[in-house]
Parts: structure tokens; sequence; C-alpha cells
């Protein structure tokens, strides 16, 4: 294995100054050489171009908030600031690029807004945005969705659309990319009140698996590659029966071998293992391991996928747990990674 290098997204609310780096030493089991990247505010979700290129970032930037492109030192990791796009209001929740490196995409929760940028092929800097979709709708639950909240914006696996999650609509919505503008393709409402968060897609692309924040489930959905509309299937509950408190969902991702699925549960404090059926998609528990710390906001499986990374936002650690890649199950490695306010943690590709 060897060594990989990681970034993290942060709250700048208190300590911290921006986006942090680190890497992991796979031989010895261990993240190390956290060092501060770049002062920003409130880099609070980020991606990495496929040809690690590029690093993008959600920015605030006094009243304003948008999206930042960075370029990586090949040799060192270091980050330079190559242009920013912002506008009036909030800052973005969620940012992510297409493989091809032709736009940017950015989600904002408070604006329930989708920002689409196209980017210079010759530098991945960003353009002025191609096109702005309002989401508009609301929920059963007063408190948390009165109103659209947007809180991903990605691609699906053949990028063939755009797939946006609602927390506040309870809808997963698609999209195609038209001479640079949105055009809706298919929507879906899910369970209402479960507030739907992230999705993922199965590397086979005829499943997809949504994280609810509100209700802490995993929706599992076939996924029509065709005409981009997807259909629930499953509903399966991340908590333990016996959990009674405070808890809201947060990042899901799979293994590329599409045989587990992992996800985060702040408030509960864990990270929910399952096992994918091969024939359906569908998901039965493995086991809920503690992330020693509170609020992990994110988590990240490493290139090799026999580690993983959890974020704890409140408790200011990373902690890292070796993966069992046969059984799924994790271990605890290292939890005294601090690190102020992460919310976001991303390796680069190899």
């Amino acid at each position: 294995m060897g060594n990989y290098r990681g970034y993290i997204g942060t709250y700048t609310k208190g300590e911290s100054e921006g986006l942090y780096s680190f890497s992991l030493d796979t031989d010895k089991g261990e993240i190390r050489d956290v060092r501060l990247a770049a002062v920003l505010d409130n880099p609070t979700y980020l991606t990495i171009s496929d040809d690690n290129q590029n690093l993008y970032s959600v920015i605030k930037k006094g009243e304003t908030g948008g999206a930042v492109a960075f370029s990586i030192d090949q040799n060192t990791g270091a980050l330079k600031a190559l242009n920013d796009r912002a506008s009036n209001g909030a800052a973005p929740c969620h940012i992510s690029v297409d493989q091809k490196k032709q736009y940017v995409l950015t989600a904002n929760y408070h604006k329930a807004e989708v920002v689409l940028y196209p980017l210079n092929p010759e530098d991945g800097r960003l353009k002025d945005p191609s096109s702005i979709v309002k989401l508009e709708g609301s929920g059963p639950n007063p408190k948390r969705q009165e109103s659209a909240h947007t809180h991903f914006a990605g691609w699906t696996p053949d990028e063939k659309y755009v797939v946006i999650v609602d927390l506040g609509m309870d809808a997963i919505v698609t999209y195609q990319v038209k001479a640079g503008k949105l055009e809706e393709a298919s929507r879906l409402l899910v369970k209402p009140g479960c507030g739907p968060r992230h999705i993922a897609f199965h590397p086979n692309e005829k499943y997809a698996y949504v994280m609810t924040e509100l209700s802490g489930e995993i929706i599992v959905l076939d996924y029509n590659a065709e005409t981009g509309k997807l259909l629930p299937k499953q509903y399966a509950q991340t908590l333990p029966t016996h959990f009674s408190g405070y808890n809201d969902g947060s990042a899901i991702h799979l293994t590329t071998d599409g045989r587990f699925v992992y996800c985060a549960n702040r408030g509960h404090n864990s990270i929910a293992a399952f096992r994918v059926d091969e024939g359906s998609g569908q998901l039965t528990l493995i086991e809920h391991t503690p992330t020693e710390g509170d609020w992990p906001r994110d988590f990240v499986l490493d290139p090799s996928e026999r580690f993983l990374v959890a974020a704890n936002q409140n408790s200011g650690n990373l902690v890292l747990f070796s993966r069992d890649v046969e059984s799924g199950r994790l271990t605890l490695r290292q939890e005294d990674v601090r690190v102020p306010d992460p919310v976001c943690v991303k390796f680069l590709h190899i």
C-alpha cells in the first residue's frame, strides 16, 4: 500500500483557519502531517477532480457565498488558489465536479439553489454560472422542512444526469445538461418527513442509496440509466432500535466492489455498516461502530479501502479505522488526530 494524501474541509467559526491536508500511512495504519493547506472562510465541503489537478471548495466571502478553485501541486500537495465565484447570500453546503472536468455543481441548503459552473479546460478555473435552478417546496417537519433545502448536487455514474437531493421537499430530482442549462428529467418524492441528504450509486449503476438526515434511514432505489428515474424499494433503518436520542444522519459511501454500504449518524455518533445483496441491492445491517467523538459529519474510505477516516465536527478529531474487506467490519486504529471543526474529508484519487 503506502501513503495517501487527503484534505479536510472545516467550519471556521472557532479555531480553524480553512482547509487542511494530511497523510495516511497505510503500512503503519496512522494519520499524520495534519497542516493548514489554505486560509478561507467556511470551506465546509470540497471535491477533487479525477486527474488530481484541481480541488474545488465551497466558500463564504463576507455576505456572499460560492465556490473556489485551486490547483494541486503534484509533488507536495500544496494548494494554489486560482479564482472564485460568489453571489449574495449564504454559502453552498455541497460541491462536486464531473469526471471530464467540464462543470462544477454546488447545492445551497439555505437558498434551495443549484448552480452549474463551466470550467476553463486549460487550468480548471471557474467560469460564471451557466445555469441556476431554484427549488420550491416543503415537508411535514415544521422546524426543518418549512421550505426547500437542497443538500446534494452531483452526477449519476454515467454522467448522463445531474442528481439533486432536497431535504426540505423530501425529493430527489434528476436533470440533463443541455447547452449548459439544467433541464429537469424526473422527480421522486420519498417518504414524507424523512429528509433525504446525500446519495451514492452502486458501481453496477442499477442501484442508488440515499441517506436521510431526519429519519436516519437509507433508501435503496432502483435506478434507470436511460430515463434518469429512481424508484424506492427498501427503507433500511440505520439506528439501533433501543436508541431514542436526537440524531441527524449525515454521510453515505459504498465500496468500489459494491458489497458494502457505510453511513454516519450524528447524535448516535456511529458508523453503520451494511452488506449489499448482490441480486437485489437491498441492505442487511452488519454492525454499528462508535466514532470515538461527537457529531460525525463526514467520513471517507481511503483509496485502498482498507481504512476509513471519520470526521467528528463537535469534538474536533479525525478517527482512523481499519476495514476488513471480507466482512466489512471496522476496527479502531487511531482517535486522537486533532482538527478543528472538521466537516468534510477527501483523498486524492489513485
